[in-house]
């Protein structure tokens, strides 16, 4: 049953002016397509794995989906005009990949998806504001799920490159920011370990989100590589991924805790990051994970290592405590394989911060510094965009 939201016990923000910041500072607001477009079958748009997930009985709490949402897809100038009365001066949306390419291949562009994404982006430039532009927030076309298995299929590389190729062919000569992809960590363990996003699967925990980060790396270099070699010479745009982390604080001095909160950002920083740096998966999800970790080729390291990123953007809500937890099972899951336990109290009782709307969400300021530093000083000091952040549904985009 749904619950009434109590705002009441949320903290006050200190007040907080423009002129507090860089004047080249950028604050913006973030959406999703499947989250807020609607018009799910209009404009020959092919379904996509979240329309099908949605329209399952019992994948829902209270039975709803994202057919109409706020029905940016008929009010996108509203949502623009908006926009621009907050004073933003960024707006990061995500393209939906069935609405370019219905069936997911690649094989003919859909010239109404197209459209609908020239109107919004010359939109948004009439006004001022800058398009930060995904090209995956989760909801790939569903064709590619039933047909090859989806992200669990070594092929998604070349269709997600084809995908990328005609977004950056349309829009690229407006659109100078590119996120290939958005918390690819959410599509391997909640897609296809637990299974409570879609496709939904977790009959193989022990295979499945290992193999779907693996051609997520992949079909992110993929991309990069065909924005590199074809576009930026000419368009001059930039091009990264979003990752999301929660820092992970160790809870004691105990050196175990430490190593433990150390394993925990591999877990979700470094499954991702350290490939596209350094060429392969960290050492201790290696040594965690053993063969349940693909290996990359000779070729793969290569192209990874010429296509890292222009920029990083971070996904930061909260952080938790780490403590150490022995695991003796002989296989473990994402989480077991971790040998950690999360905490939101000190060993003296203490919250680590205090509580937000949900009950998963904490404010912890320090938490996202940390994150930050942590990023910069591991991975060369790259270009990092604060992508999403907030206590409630709240997003920001800002140049770090």
């Amino acid at each position: 049953m749904a619950q009434k939201l109590n705002l009441t016990h949320l903290p006050v923000p200190p007040v907080t002016h423009r002129s507090s910041f860089p004047s080249t500072f950028t604050f913006g607001v973030a959406t999703s397509a499947y989250q807020i477009e609607g018009g799910w079958n209009e404009g020959k748009k092919g379904p996509s794995i979240w329309d099908k997930f949605t329209h399952l009985e019992g994948k829902i709490l209270d039975g709803s989906n994202g057919d109409v949402a706020v029905d940016h897809y008929h009010r996108y100038k509203e949502d623009i005009e908006l926009i621009g009365q907050l004073g933003f001066s960024a707006y990061r949306f995500s393209i939906s990949w069935s609405r370019i390419f219905p069936d997911g291949l690649g094989t003919e562009v859909n010239e109404e998806g197209i459209a609908f994404y020239n109107n919004l982006i010359n939109g948004l430039l009439e006004k001022g504001i800058q398009p930060f532009v995904t090209l995956y927030h989760w909801d790939l076309p569903s064709h590619l799920q039933e047909a090859i298995g989806g992200w669990t299929n070594r092929k998604i590389v070349d269709y997600f490159g084809l995908y990328a190729d005609a977004c950056f062919a349309n829009f690229g000569d407006r659109v100078k920011h590119w996120i290939t992809l958005n918390e690819p960590l959410q599509t391997s363990v909640n897609g296809h370990c637990i299974g409570i996003f879609a496709p939904g699967r977790n009959e193989k925990p022990l295979i499945e989100p290992y193999l779907v980060s693996h051609h997520q790396i992949l079909a992110h270099a993929t991309a990069v590589s065909i924005y590199r070699s074809k576009y930026k010479e000419s368009q001059g745009g930039q091009i990264g991924l979003s990752v999301d982390c929660e820092w992970a604080e160790p809870n004691s001095e105990k050196l175990e805790d430490k190593v433990a909160a150390g394993r925990r950002i591999d877990f979700q920083l470094g499954w991702f990051l350290d490939p596209l740096f350094s060429g392969d998966y960290p050492a201790s999800m290696r040594q965690k994970l053993g063969d349940s970790l693909p290996r990359f080729t000779p070729e793969e390291k290569e192209l990874m290592r010429q296509n890292s990123w222009d920029f990083l953007g971070l996904n930061h809500y909260t952080s938790r405590l780490i403590s150490h937890v022995s695991n003796m099972e002989a296989e473990s899951d994402f989480y077991n394989a971790q040998e950690m336990e999360r905490a939101v109290e000190w060993e003296n009782g203490e919250p680590i911060g205090e509580r937000a709307a949900s009950d998963w969400l904490y404010v912890v300021p320090w938490g996202i510094r940390k994150t930050l530093n942590y990023i910069s000083q591991k991975y060369n000091q790259p270009p990092i965009y604060i992508t999403e952040n907030g206590i409630l549904s709240l997003y920001f985009c800002c140049s770090v």
